[in-house]
């Protein structure tokens, strides 16, 4: 039966478990799990057909008035990041799934081929190899792969370079793909130590290996991005959710296809550029006075919005909040061609499974989606291939909204700034601020509308 505790609410983070010692360092969840507005198990499971095609309309309507139940979340989330197809019957989802986890084990078994670590239960943190193939002994970390080296005749031949020690028996690689990937892995692992750490949950060192295996496996496929800080912080809670890696990390995929430009930076330009030239560009429009004192303090291109994007507000709210914030802004955002189109770029694992006729004719439900195509034709389609200006853009220019009389009153400096932003930090309202970021669109909207018909 399903517990929903007071009427008041129950609150988000009280279904993931923070250590003791660390009770008063984690932000407090602001957001309620409530009866007759957050999807519960009951609702989710009602809304399948009986050959399993789900009603994703319903769906969608209850997760925007109240999010998931921590309890199907992961089910949920499936659905929502486009794993699966709303319109396929349960024997299509379970094919597909155990396609899917056939070829993550391959992947894996590939990169363990590459590296015995992968796989192991183990989590490096300090390098494997030198940029020039050469691999680097170090005790600290593989004291268990090179015990039987240790305990054999004699020692393996070392040289020291720059203060590392080479192992000089071991083959020097060649690859360059292979060299670049290796060179990320204690990268990885140091990432993976540090996040959510605060959670009962991977004091069990198999969800913190699990962890570090899906994001390895991650970067050798997506070569072009490879790994980055902070998608350690977006991996995690598919993890919390879904028990099965695969699983897990077909979700974090899927996330990524999402995320990845934001990951894609150069010399010249950073990967979530387009994101922060439409934050100013907004501000500029509801907010000119700010967006001028902005400019002023040196922070015209907004780059102290950098991490809200990257990490889609992980710092700025409680564990469990952050999970109803993603899930609000995928409901809001959701496309039912989300499935096929990543079967089209995936050269379809299981293209065939599902019929897309099946969603020929079929609307869009997502709030937000409305409004994009109501954008798009306003703007020409000047967003190109970056599609219309995404949710997360608007919430952001919400939280500048938050604090806009403290940033013209004491913001004399971008330390001030950056000071100032900081106090979001584990204190911003997911609910409050999905719903600012609603009504500063609509606003966006009509000013723009204004424009057009001025000119």
């Amino acid at each position: 039966m399903m517990k929903w505790g007071l009427g008041s609410g129950t609150p988000a983070d009280s279904y993931y478990e923070v250590r003791s010692d660390c009770t008063d360092d984690v932000p407090k969840s602001k957001f309620k799990i409530k009866a007759g507005k957050t999807l519960s198990a009951r609702k989710w499971h009602a809304a399948f057909s009986p050959d399993g095609c789900l009603d994703i309309a319903s769906v969608l309507r209850r997760i925007q008035t109240g999010g998931v139940h921590p309890t199907v979340r992961g089910e949920v989330w499936e659905f929502l990041l486009g794993c699966f197809d709303p319109r396929s019957t349960f024997d299509e989802r379970e094919e597909i799934r155990q396609i899917r986890r056939l070829q993550y084990a391959r992947w894996k078994e590939d990169c363990r081929e590459m590296d015995s670590h992968v796989g192991s239960g183990k989590i490096i943190t300090a390098p494997l190899i030198t940029e020039d193939g050469r691999p680097i002994k170090d005790p600290l970390v593989l004291l268990e792969a090179t015990a039987d080296r240790n305990n054999s005749e004699g020692a393996p031949a070392t040289s020291r370079k720059n203060g590392i020690e080479i192992d000089e028996t071991a083959e020097r690689i060649t690859d360059k793909q292979i060299i670049e990937w290796k060179l990320t892995l204690h990268q990885i692992g140091l990432d993976v130590l540090r996040t959510d750490r605060t959670m009962v949950f991977y004091e069990n060192k198999e969800n913190l290996s699990k962890l570090w295996d899906i994001l390895s496996v991650y970067a050798w496929i997506d070569k072009d991005v490879g790994y980055c800080q902070g998608m350690s912080d977006l991996c995690s809670p598919m993890i919390v959710l879904l028990n099965d890696e695969a699983d897990a990390f077909w979700c974090f995929e899927k996330l990524m296809r999402r995320l990845r430009g934001n990951f894609k930076c150069t010399d010249q330009s950073v990967g979530v550029a387009n994101q922060l030239q439409h934050l100013a560009s907004i501000i500029q429009v509801l907010d000119p006075k700010l967006h001028d004192h902005l400019e002023t303090l040196g922070g015209g291109d907004y780059l102290f919005a950098f991490r809200m994007f990257m990490v889609l507000f992980r710092r700025e709210v409680s564990f469990g909040d952050s999970l109803y914030l993603w899930e609000m802004m995928w409901a809001l955002e959701y496309d039912p061609d989300i499935f096929f189109a990543a079967c089209e770029e995936q050269g379809a694992v299981h293209r065939n499974k599902v019929s897309k006729s099946k969603l020929r004719g079929l609307r869009h439900f997502g709030k937000w989606d409305k409004d994009k195509d109501k954008e798009n034709t306003k703007n020409g389609s000047e967003d190109g291939e970056d599609g219309p200006v995404p949710i997360s853009v608007f919430m952001v220019a919400s939280v500048l909204k938050e604090k806009r009389e403290k940033l013209l009153q004491e913001a004399r400096g971008l330390d001030d700034l950056i000071r100032i932003l900081n106090d979001v930090n584990g204190n911003l309202d997911a609910k409050k601020a999905c719903a600012g970021a609603l009504k500063l669109h609509k606003k966006y909207l009509k000013k723009n509308e204004k424009v057009v018909t001025k000119g």
